[in-house]
């Protein structure tokens, strides 16, 4: 019968050795990389959001009825602004339906955000609060109720994050090749 040797477990090793240094330097490493974003100063929901480059626009949205349709024209403008008009029809449907979503089922300041990575857009409505979207069964005259089913019909991918504030809803769009940004507006 053969003896096979057993190496100690890395968290086993002798204290102060060198491999017990760099495995506690691993570890604090990773430690670091899970709450780096929790340790970078939050913007409040009622600014924009901090790091707006010509492919990234913000807005905050005012608890008020009227915020659904400013939404929509700032969506409609920007993608205008960014070449990307042939998106607006459906953006605006998408941002109306997460906007209105969270007037009614949240309290506290909203905020809107665009971005373009590469041939996608981004749209997230963030809030303050932490439960995600419910799907429901809805009966065919109801006149409410359909938002996740036009997510899953109208997006590439869409989903809710929980944030160091609340929680963020947030769709993608295949946005093709961008056009070059028009005058500022």
């Amino acid at each position: 019968m053969a003896v096979q040797a057993i190496e100690p477990h890395p968290l086993r090793l002798r204290r102060g050795s060198r491999s017990s240094r760099v495995v506690a330097h691993t570890w604090i490493a990773r430690q670091w990389a899970l709450w780096s974003r929790m340790l970078t100063p939050l913007r409040p929901l009622d600014a924009p959001r901090g790091r707006a480059t010509v492919w990234d626009a913000s807005w905050p949205l005012r608890r008020e009825p009227i915020s659904v349709r400013q939404a929509r024209r700032l969506v409609t403008g920007q993608l205008a602004h960014w070449g990307l008009g042939h998106l607006a029809d459906t953006a605006e449907l998408l941002v109306s339906e997460t906007v209105t979503n969270a007037l009614r089922h949240t309290r506290g300041p909203l905020r809107l955000n665009l971005r373009l990575c590469g041939s996608r857009l981004l749209c997230e409505v963030e809030d303050t609060e932490t439960d995600g979207p419910v799907r429901g069964v809805v009966d065919l005259d109801a006149e409410g109720g359909r938002g996740t089913e036009l997510l899953d019909l109208l997006t590439d991918a869409w989903g809710s994050v929980r944030t160091a504030t609340g929680k963020t809803i947030w769709f993608e769009l295949r946005a093709g090749e961008a056009g070059r940004p028009g005058p500022a507006g």
